[in-house]
């Protein structure tokens, strides 16, 4: 609305009769509530600043997106409620901007960011404030960063598999080779067997490191053939937590567990699921030391069984969750950074799926979701 309507509009207000008025607020009120309702049905988020970026409006999706309520959010900087934003850029500029950014909280989610200035249609292109338009690209960049990921993995398993054979060979004959050196060592005085034979201990222990490295690294990233049959998910839970109990009990370590007795039989392959089971409870370990808390909770839906492994660790800094299913990639000294691979690698193949929730600070909590029916692939809407 210009500045001229108003002007004229304020010249005959005398000359408007009471009802009119009435009339006249009476429709304004109805279009303003029939234009709320569709700003409150859309999808995409829409914040509207004054010039200094005050918030002014804003619809349900937008307060949803970032955890705010919408009346004291009105007259706030819009940069006290979206910390990091650098809205003097965004002014600076003096036209529409695009941007994508990554919301942690109330749930982490991807957005597109697009802000537009609102200028009156007039000569003087005096500035309204500024449109925010905010749509949820969470879905689209999980499919981008999965096809990555899937690309990076067949090369990777092509590298590995030319890396493995080049090296094995190699390291067998060494290992012959040592073996032979041990035979005539027997035949050495043993003023000098006994350092030699050291020497070569050494030697067999590193070749057994790198032979152990190389299969670990094929494990973590090479399809294998599972060997499926019906098993039940809260006693393999329980036996992968019996068998780590001398390791629980050194670290003096409290677990919690809530298995729900309903799940039904699910079609599993047991050695792997246990090797999934026995990595996440160490990860869970090792991030809290001595003296955490680890909750282990079972539940089931319509399409899945899951469990849920909660820590009490200290979570892991925002800036390093999208290198955690990286090869090599590890926050714990010592680490190999191939345990979460391999765990994302059987779950995958078992049909299922994987969700993380990291509190910083607080702690990890790791969800896997298994399929109640065989499930290795699955058909998607035309």
């Amino acid at each position: 609305m210009n500045s001229g309507f108003l002007d004229k509009l304020l010249e005959r207000i005398g000359r408007v009769r009471p009802e009119e008025v009435r009339d006249y607020v009476l429709r304004l009120a109805d279009e303003k509530g029939f234009f709320e309702t569709i700003f409150h049905a859309l999808h995409e988020g829409v914040i509207v600043t004054d010039p200094t970026g005050h918030i002014t409006y804003l619809n349900r999706a937008a307060s949803e997106f970032f955890g705010m309520d919408r009346e004291t959010a009105m007259g706030v900087l819009l940069t006290e409620k979206l910390r990091g934003l650098d809205w003097n850029a965004i002014a600076q500029a003096e036209k529409t901007i695009s941007r994508d950014m990554e919301v942690f909280y109330p749930v982490n989610r991807f957005l597109n960011f697009y802000v537009t200035p609102l200028r009156v249609d007039s000569e003087e292109r005096d500035l309204l404030g500024y449109a925010v338009i905010l749509r949820d690209i969470t879905e689209s960049r999980k499919s981008t960063e999965e096809t990555i990921h899937t690309e990076r993995l067949n090369a990777l398993t092509l590298l590995a598999a030319g890396v493995a054979h080049e090296l094995g060979n190699p390291l067998n004959s060494l290992h012959i080779h040592l073996q032979l050196m041990e035979r005539r060592l027997r035949k050495v005085p043993d003023s000098q067997r006994k350092e030699l034979t050291k020497i070569v201990d050494v030697a067999k222990e590193e070749i057994a490191r790198l032979d152990a490295i190389i299969r670990q690294f094929l494990g973590a990233i090479r399809p294998t053939q599972l060997d499926c049959r019906m098993e039940n998910l809260n006693q393999l839970v329980q036996e992968s937590i019996r068998f780590l109990e001398a390791e629980i009990a050194d670290r003096n370590i409290i677990v919690e567990s809530e298995l729900r007795s309903d799940i039904p039989l699910l079609e599993l392959d047991r050695t792997q699921m246990k090797q999934v089971f026995f990595n996440v409870i160490k990860n869970a370990f090792q991030a809290m030391k001595s003296g955490g808390v680890l909750r282990v909770r079972t539940d089931v839906d319509d399409r899945f069984a899951s469990v849920t492994f909660t820590d009490s660790g200290g979570g892991i800094p925002e800036e390093e969750m999208s290198k955690i299913f990286e090869p090599y990639f590890t926050t714990k000294a010592g680490g190999s950074g191939l345990g979460l691979l391999i765990v994302r690698r059987i779950i995958r193949e078992h049909g299922g799926e994987m969700e993380l929730l990291n509190s910083p600070g607080t702690g990890l909590s790791l969800t896997m979701k298994l399929p109640l029916t065989s499930q290795r692939v699955r058909m998607l809407a035309g």
